[in-house]
């Protein structure tokens, strides 16, 4: 498979902060690091696997970028294709926010608006793909995987072995680049903690049954956790590495944003709060290591404003 120039892939993402957080290593009584992609440019990690995907498909003669993802797959599909000089078509479902669509359509990027859910999305995406389009799928392709490794590359090149790493898992894309990087660079014995929320815990669901399972619907505020069914990568990581997986509620997941913001000036999204309720809820599960590292994947689209609302909504609830 022809491969991009190394110059090209890397410019598309940076290498991101890994520091040590005094209010969460305070607060858990051990020590608490952060990888904080939340500060790459589209906003969230997902540009280190889209980017290598985007770089690899324009070289193989791709000229447009398809990708059906209002959140933050697309916004850095949309993000990859304006640095590349490749035009890039979203296909978002309805309950996409004006804030994510303004937010592509910013890039550059053809925003189509196309039924009530991603899947359906997706779907109509598909029928958009012409000869020399390539399709950007948000989470689960090999391309995507070997970028998101590249957080841990990092962090093994800064000599910091964690003794565990906590994340949050949607369609499982982020997961198994994470297993791909712990592997690669010999760390098969560093546990993954592996955090959903209720009402979007497909990769729970999937571990329990020891299959891929789709669930009814997503009833989840931590939308861009919102995969029905994870991907099969995601539950073959599970049988090749320890990983154990967590489920929290939507209220401790809008409540570390609220505190990740006072702790850090740093907002992200519900989905990036669940892995970081964790460390503030005091999970029983963190007593058995004293250096954790968490990825603050980050987000684009949510704002504080929209965190408070849900949040009302959930107290009222």
């Amino acid at each position: 498979m022809p491969q991009p120039s190394k110059d090209i892939a890397m410019n598309l993402h940076f290498e991101t902060p890994l520091m040590e957080s005094r209010p969460l290593s305070v607060l858990a009584g051990r020590s608490i690091w952060l990888k904080l992609d939340a500060l790459q440019l589209p906003g969230s990690f997902k540009i280190r696997g889209i980017g290598h995907a985007c770089a690899v498909y324009q070289s193989q003669g791709a000229q447009r970028f398809v990708s059906s993802s209002g959140g933050n797959a697309g916004l850095a599909v949309a993000y990859a294709g304006r640095r590349l000089g490749v035009p890039v078509t979203v296909v978002v479902p309805e309950t996409t926010t004006e804030r994510a669509k303004e937010l592509l359509r910013l890039e550059g990027a053809e925003v189509v608006v196309h039924g009530s859910s991603w899947q359906e999305a997706n779907q109509f995406a598909q029928t958009l793909l012409g000869p020399t389009d390539a399709f950007l799928h948000p989470f689960d392709d090999p391309l995507l995987w070997h970028g998101h490794a590249t957080m841990i590359d990092e962090v093994a090149q800064a000599n910091l072995k964690p003794d565990a790493v906590v994340l949050s898992v949607g369609g499982g894309g982020l997961l198994s680049g994470v297993v791909e990087g712990l592997q690669r660079n010999q760390w098969h014995d560093v546990p993954v903690l592996a955090v959903e929320t209720e009402g979007a815990a497909s990769f729970h669901a999937a571990v329990q049954a020891g299959y891929t399972v789709e669930l009814e619907r997503i009833s989840s505020v931590a939308t861009s956790l919102g995969a029905k069914r994870v991907c099969e990568q995601a539950l073959r990581c599970a049988h090749e590495h320890p990983i154990q997986s967590l489920v929290v509620s939507d209220h401790s997941s809008l409540a570390a944003c609220e505190r990740f913001l006072a702790d850090h000036r740093i907002l992200v999204e519900p989905a990036c709060g669940a892995a970081l309720s964790v460390v503030y809820d005091q999970a029983p599960v963190l007593a058995s290591y004293s250096k954790v590292l968490v990825i603050v994947c980050g987000g684009a689209t949510a704002t504080i404003d929209q965190i408070r609302t849900w949040a009302g909504q959930l107290d009222k609830s």
